[in-house]
Formats: structure tokens, C-alpha cells, sequence
């Protein structure tokens, strides 16, 4: 048995620090463990008590009749080390440390947290400052959380993973009162070993679990996350994810646009979005799409029906169905005939969805029968079925009539208890019926049964950092940066570097027609906010503009630069940006977005993890609202999609090979061309470690 295995399945619990008092929070773990029918062996640990509940209790570790599969360590940090070290020593597999004051207190916390990971050895920690496990498959509570009072637990199919304790308490006693079932629910806590990537990799492979939800407040090891994301979604077992910490308000400065605009939330949407993860944006949702999504029904479109009794409710749900949108047409003619005949309308009157039988009155058989024409069909993928308050005197019928017809089809069947019935909520959800007490809820929830594309995965190269031998350190200028770009099909505008106005002069006089001038200096990301860039000048003009530049830049206080930029001018292009940005937690991101000079106003992007595919890229120019631009808009001609595909590409093999010597790099803009004439970068930068 592995480690995990053990914590969550132990044969053996030991009990360090165990109170003879159940209503402490010491004495709760043994009180648990048998009120939930733990048929292994409980040991606690209390020098000063003989017995606890019924139970012999061991002066210390060391004289425990064996070796434990799993602990929990409830003493304080200044006794917990000793305790983790003794265990270790004992042969015992897994430990869970509740107590806090480690590495979320202050460097001494973090010092204390190393020593007692130190002192675990191979022997495996969860926490500290965790509130333990519950595993409600097999009746095993290893956890202090009060929320384990709650009577009536119901077992389910859903596992619950948190990096914090009170999240996993408040998970336990929602569901409960919802009749929402769960198998394992796991607190990570500190994660001084253990984390929420073990957790999540485990709970795919085991047999009781079809879908994971996560409280996240961050990724140690975001390439186990992916691994383990992708794997679930193999086996078709959804992982959902409240993802805390959504405000950029402390985002760092960044060389480049690209480092402002790359958030770190919207660095972890990309993530969720490469392996598969479906984001619950509400902590509502991190309850109510898991339930849903565990009766294993998807939708295999985008169309709903809605079934109602009560018209202004069904209105309500049609209308936030349309503000996801989610499709709510009308009945197909088969469907409607079929209604007209069970409700004995006029067709006219009954094609219209929301399906109003408010007149028909409450009649089961009618119920019934209608929920069967709109789930036989073709017209709908889902049904959703709005509950009045006609319903609160016969509970049982109407959930009776909705999962009788749910057993005839595949596709999902929702409720919406629009009065204040939590008990007819409970009834459904524990009937198999997933219920809702908001119309909102209900949206949110068809969007997340909707058809969800794995994109395939892309392979990581080893970093070849002999690129980036001939190039200095530090910031590049605008020319070294593109010359690093082209090496890898970049295209790159067609340009000269000039030490003074005389060489720019005759380099604008080989080019021919009108140039760009700009200012080539690796002190300067931004030429554009100190006047460096001139557009549509004559070999004539260079002079007098390299002049007014120069004046400029010593007006400003800005160093003195390190010659000139004369590059052919690009006309008719769409303005793109393409950048690399160094995550600190998630690692390396690539972002397209509209570029040009307003690109952080805009804030129009795409963001990927390295590595990408093409169909990465491809979905990432979709994404934008530029690719109606792109596309042609309002009589322009389509711009040359495939390659800026291409650059995308190429200029993320760069970002790749360069490895960890890479700290930001930019092509702002990026002109895409009308169709068949390509993309070429007309400004870049690069900033190396």
C-alpha cells in the first residue's frame, strides 16, 4: 500500500496527543473514528491517561504495540517535531500535523516546518496547519473538523482536495445539507510534503472517486497538476477548481506589455484551460458542478429545455440561460405535436420555450410525459425542470416523476426549486436529480456539462542555450532582439542599424521610398513614450529627425542611445502582440493579444503555457476579439491567419530552447498582412537572465 494509500485507508491510526475530553479539539479525532465505524486498530497517545473512550492508551510512540499506517499528531509546534521524528523511527507510513505556527506564521515558521519535513524522513507528512482527511467511502475520519458533528453524512462519488481546513469543513456541511454525497475530502494545508498535486494524482486512479474539486490558493508543482489533469481526463473523471487570489492589484513590474498584461490568475485560466480543468468562478460553483457533472450525463450540444409551472420562474432560468450563452429554441414540430396532444393545446400556443404547463395544473402522469417528449427528441441536449411551490405539498411525486423519466434518457436532467425548499433540494440531489435554488446556478452548471475538448498535448524540448551565446546580457536592444527571433522563422522586417544620422541617412537612401527611424538602445523598452520612433520619413528627412530624437531623449534625462534603427515601413497590416513571460509560480507563458501602442489598454489576449501546439495557437487566435479584425472586418480583407500561426510557433520554439536564461521577450507589433503576404515582427524586445 502506498503512503496515500495508508492516510487514506489506514488499518491502524495512531492518536498523538489524544484528550480523554471529546469536546476538545483533541479528543475529537478518536470520538470520530469510531462514530463513523473505523474497524481498525486505535492507538492513542497520552502519558497521562490510561484510557480514551474505551480505548488503552500508550504512554508514548515508542510503546505502541507496532508500527501505525497513518497519525495524527495533535500537539503543538514545539512538541510536534519530536513526535514526527518518533513515528518516522516506529515505521509508521504517513503522519498528518494539525497544528499552525510553520511556514504560513513567518521565517521562524518556515524554519520550524523544514525541520519537522526533516525530521519525517521517508516518512510522509500532510500539513501542518491542516485539519486532516475524511474518507466517507470507507467510514475513516482522520480529522479534528467540527463539521464531522453533522449527523448524517451521505457517501458519494466526489472527492474533495484543499489547501485550506475551514474550506473543507464548509464543503462537508454544504453538501450534507444539500444531500450531496462525497467520497474522500483531503486538506493539504501547508503542504511541507504532501500537496494538493499528490492528492488530486491519487484520487484520479482510485475506483470511488468520478470527480475531483479543488480549493486552490497555488501550484507548487504545476507540471504533476497537469500530468495528473490530464490523466483524469483519459478516464473521464472531471477535476473542477476554485482557484483563490483572482486580483493582479500586486502583480510586478514588467520590462515588457506582455509582463503587465499576463496576470497571474489569468496565467492559471490557461492552465486549466491546456489540461482540461474546468474553472468554477464562484465558490458556489466548486459545489454545485461537481454535482452535476458526477451523474456522468454531458451534453452533446448547446441546446436546453425548460419545463415549468410557474411562468415568471422559467423566464428567470431562460434568461440566464441566454446570458451564458446557452441556446433555449423552441420545440422542433415532432416535439410540439407531441405536447400539443399530452396538454391538449393548440400547437401554436405550445411551441415556445420555456414549456409553460402552469394551467395544466400539477398531475404527474403530465409531468412525465412532457419531460419525455422534450428528452426523446432530437431538439434538446439537456432539460431543466423549474419546481414551483405546488410542488412543496407532494415532494415525493414530483421528484418520483423526474427521476423516472431521467432512467429512460442520457442526457442531463436538471431541477430548479424556485421556492425556498431546501428539503426538496435535499431530496433530489440525494434521488441522483442534480437541484439548484438560483437560476444562476442552474446556467453555470449546463455550461460546465457542455462538449470540452482535450487539447492534445505538446512535448518539451530541452532548452539549447548556445543560442543565446552571442547575445549580451540583460536587456537586448530592438535589433539583437529580432536577429534572436529570426533565428529560429521569425519574420522580421527588412532593416539597417546606423551609428550616427549620416550612416541612417544612407542606409534610408538604400531602402528606398519611406522608412522608420528609431532609436536603438538597450536602456529604452518603450522609444515610442520618449519620441524615438519616427513613421514615414524620406532619406531627406533622417537627419533633422535623428536630431529632434537625440534632443528629445536628453530633455527626458534618458542615456544617450546606441545608434539608429532604419527598417523598411510595413502598411495595412492588423497590429498584433506577441510575448513571453516568466510566471513565477506556473513557469513559462506565452501571450497574443491586439497590439500596438494601446495593448495594456485593450488588454485583448491569449495566454498559453509552454509548450504549445499548433492547435494551442490556433484556439489562442480565436480567442481574441481581434480575430474578427483578423478574419475581415466591415469590407477588409482577411489578414494571413496561417502565418501568424506560424510566428506564434516559432517564436515559442525560441522561448523553449532559451530555457531558464529567458526572462521576458516581446514583439509589439506584430503586423499580420492580408492573406498570402505573412506576418513580420516590427518591433521586439528581450531581456536575458
Amino acid at each position: 500500500m502506498s503512503a496515500i494509500g495508508a492516510l487514506l485507508r489506514p488499518r491502524s491510526v495512531a492518536i498523538i496527543g489524544a484528550s480523554a475530553d471529546a469536546s476538545k479539539m483533541t479528543g475529537r479525532p478518536v470520538g470520530y473514528l469510531q462514530k463513523y465505524g473505523f474497524t481498525g486498530d486505535i492507538w492513542p497517545v497520552n502519558p497521562r491517561a490510561e484510557t480514551i473512550a474505551g480505548l488503552r492508551c500508550y504512554p508514548d510512540i515508542a510503546a505502541l504495540p507496532g508500527a501505525p499506517d497513518a497519525a495524527i499528531v495533535l500537539l503543538g509546534p514545539e512538541r510536534a517535531e519530536a513526535a514526527v521524528r518518533d513515528l518516522a523511527a516506529r515505521g509508521c507510513q504517513a503522519a498528518i500535523v494539525l497544528a499552525s505556527g510553520y511556514g504560513e506564521a513567518n521565517e521562524e515558521g518556515a524554519r520550524r516546518q523544514q525541520a519537522l519535513k526533516d525530521a519525517a524522513g521517508t516518512m510522509r507528512l500532510l500539513g501542518p496547519n491542516t485539519i486532516g482527511l475524511v474518507n466517507l467511502t470507507d467510514g475513516m475520519m482522520l480529522s479534528a473538523t467540527g463539521a464531522l458533528e453533522v449527523g448524517d453524512l451521505p457517501a458519494g462519488r466526489i472527492s474533495v482536495v484543499s489547501q485550506s481546513g475551514g474550506i473543507l469543513g464548509s464543503l462537508l456541511s454544504r453538501a450534507a445539507d444539500r444531500g450531496i454525497g462525497f467520497a474522500k475530502l483531503v486538506s493539504t494545508g501547508n503542504e511541507a510534503d504532501l500537496d494538493s498535486s499528490d492528492m488530486i494524482e491519487h484520487l484520479v486512479e482510485e475506483e470511488a472517486t468520478d470527480v475531483i474539486a479543488v480549493y486552490m490558493e497555488g501550484l507548487r508543482r504545476p507540471d504533476v497538476f497537469q500530468r495528473a489533469a490530464r490523466r483524469a481526463a483519459e478516464l473521464g473523471k472531471p477535476i473542477v477548481v476554485y482557484k483563490v487570489g483572482r486580483s493582479d492589484s500586486g502583480a510586478r513590474a514588467a520590462t515588457s506589455h506582455t509582463g503587465a498584461l499576463a496576470g497571474a490568475d489569468r496565467v492559471y485560466d490557461a492552465l486549466f484551460r491546456q489540461c482540461g480543468v474546468i474553472r468554477a468562478e464562484s465558490f458556489t460553483d466548486l459545489l454545485d458542478i461537481p454535482a452535476a457533472l458526477v451523474t456522468g450525463r454531458r451534453m452533446r450540444g448547446n441546446r436546453v429545455a425548460i419545463l415549468t409551472s410557474t411562468g415568471g420562474a422559467g423566464t428567470l432560468l431562460a434568461d440566464n440561460c441566454g446570458l451564458a450563452d446557452i441556446d433555449v429554441p423552441p420545440p422542433d414540430a415532432a416535439t410540439t405535436g407531441r405536447l400539443a396532444t399530452l396538454l391538449n393545446e393548440d400547437p401554436a400556443a405550445i411551441g415556445r420555450n420555456p414549456v409553460d404547463v402552469t394551467l395544466a395544473g400539477l398531475r404527474p402522469d403530465l409531468f412525465r410525459g412532457a419531460i419525455d417528449a422534450l428528452l426523446e427528441g432530437d431538439a434538446y441536449d439537456a432539460v431543466v425542470v423549474v419546481i414551483g411551490s405546488s410542488a412543496l405539498a407532494t415532494p415525493d411525486i414530483v421528484a418520483g416523476a423526474i427521476v423516472e423519466c431521467q432512467a429512460r434518457s442520457e442526457k442531463p436532467v436538471l431541477a430548479y426549486v424556485s421556492p425556498h425548499a431546501p428539503h426538496l433540494v435535499r431530496l433530489l440531489n440525494a434521488q441522483g436529480i442534480p437541484a439548484f435554488a438560483t437560476p444562476e446556478s442552474c446556467a453555470t452548471v449546463l455550461k460546465a456539462l457542455q462538449p470540452r475538448n482535450l487539447p492534445p498535448a505538446a512535448a518539451m524540448t530541452p532548452p539549447d542555450t548556445s543560442i543565446l551565446a552571442p547575445f549580451p546580457r540583460g536587456n537586448l536592444n530592438e535589433a539583437e532582439s529580432k536577429a534572436l527571433f529570426a533565428r529560429f522563422g521569425v519574420p522580421v522586417t527588412r532593416e539597417q542599424t546606423a551609428s550616427d544620422a549620416a550612416a541612417a541617412a544612407a542606409a534610408a537612401r538604400d531602402m528606398g521610398g519611406e522608412v522608420v527611424l528609431k532609436i536603438l538602445s538597450r536602456a529604452i523598452a518603450h522609444k515610442s513614450d520618449l519620441g524615438g520612433v519616427r513613421v514615414g520619413l524620406t532619406a531627406e528627412q533622417i537627419p533633422d529627425a535623428c536630431a529632434a530624437m537625440l534632443q528629445s531623449l536628453r530633455a527626458a534625462g534618458a542615456p544617450a542611445p546606441e545608434g539608429f534603427l532604419v527598417q523598411e515601413r510595413i502598411r495595412g497590416g492588423v497590429e498584433m502582440i506577441l510575448g513571453f513571460h516568466r510566471d513565477p509560480q506556473l513557469g513559462p507563458v506565452i501571450l497574443l493579444g491586439s497590439g500596438g501602442v494601446a495593448a495594456e489598454l485593450f488588454e485583448d489576449t491569449a495566454l498559453r503555457l509552454l509548450p504549445i501546439t499548433r492547435t494551442d495557437a490556433e484556439a489562442m487566435v480565436e480567442e481574441l476579439k481581434a480575430a474578427r479584425l483578423l478574419r475581415g472586418f466591415r469590407g477588409a480583407p482577411p489578414a494571413d491567419i496561417p502565418a501568424l500561426v506560424d510566428t506564434v510557433l516559432a517564436f515559442a520554439a525560441m522561448a523553449g530552447a532559451a530555457g531558464e536564461r529567458l526572462l521576458e521577450a516581446e514583439i509589439n507589433p506584430l503586423f499580420v498582412l492580408p492573406a498570402g503576404q505573412g506576418a513580420y515582427a516590427v518591433d521586439g524586445l528581450a531581456v536575458l537572465r
